[in-house]
């Protein structure tokens, strides 16, 4: 049971496409995270993304290889500069969720979940990451559990 957290893949440049769909290397890179995430074992139930198009899409790769029981769907409040506190009593590690979205919404969701405080950044994204967090049953506080990036930087 667990949360896990994605930030797309990398998307083609405003002046080439304004929407910024997945270029070919974000979809390559995103293809071969959903993979290796389904190789280690990861079991998500739901997968849930920002109304993006670049988010969509990864979670649409993510969907097709993890397979979620309860499908994947848009969610609101997950946008770069949206609130992360407004988040945090919904997620339960039990529902085994997957967000996909973007930063800075993301590395400040982990921190605010881990300390209590969307700063400092306690963890670096990257496109296509993704991030395990879980939360003790004893203490309620969250904690990474494990992450996977597409590159060792």
């Amino acid at each position: 049971m667990a949360l896990y957290l994605v930030q797309h893949g990398k998307a083609l440049p405003k002046e080439q496409d304004p929407e910024q769909h997945l270029s070919s290397e974000g979809r390559a890179e995103v293809q071969r995270m959903a993979d290796l995430a389904e190789n280690h074992g990861v079991r998500v139930r739901r997968i849930e993304h920002s109304p993006k198009p670049r988010a969509k899409e990864t979670a649409e790769i993510f969907a097709a290889v993890l397979k979620p029981e309860a499908g994947v769907g848009v969610k609101e409040g997950i946008a770069p500069l949206d609130d992360v506190a407004a988040l945090r009593e919904k997620l339960r590690p039990e529902d085994d969720l997957m967000l996909v979205g973007h930063l800075p919404f993301m590395e400040k969701l982990v921190s605010y979940l881990i300390t209590g405080s969307p700063e400092p950044i306690v963890i670096k994204f990257q496109n296509g990451g993704l991030v395990c967090l879980d939360q003790s049953p004893e203490t309620r506080k969250w904690h990474i559990k494990w992450t996977l990036m597409p590159r060792i930087e």
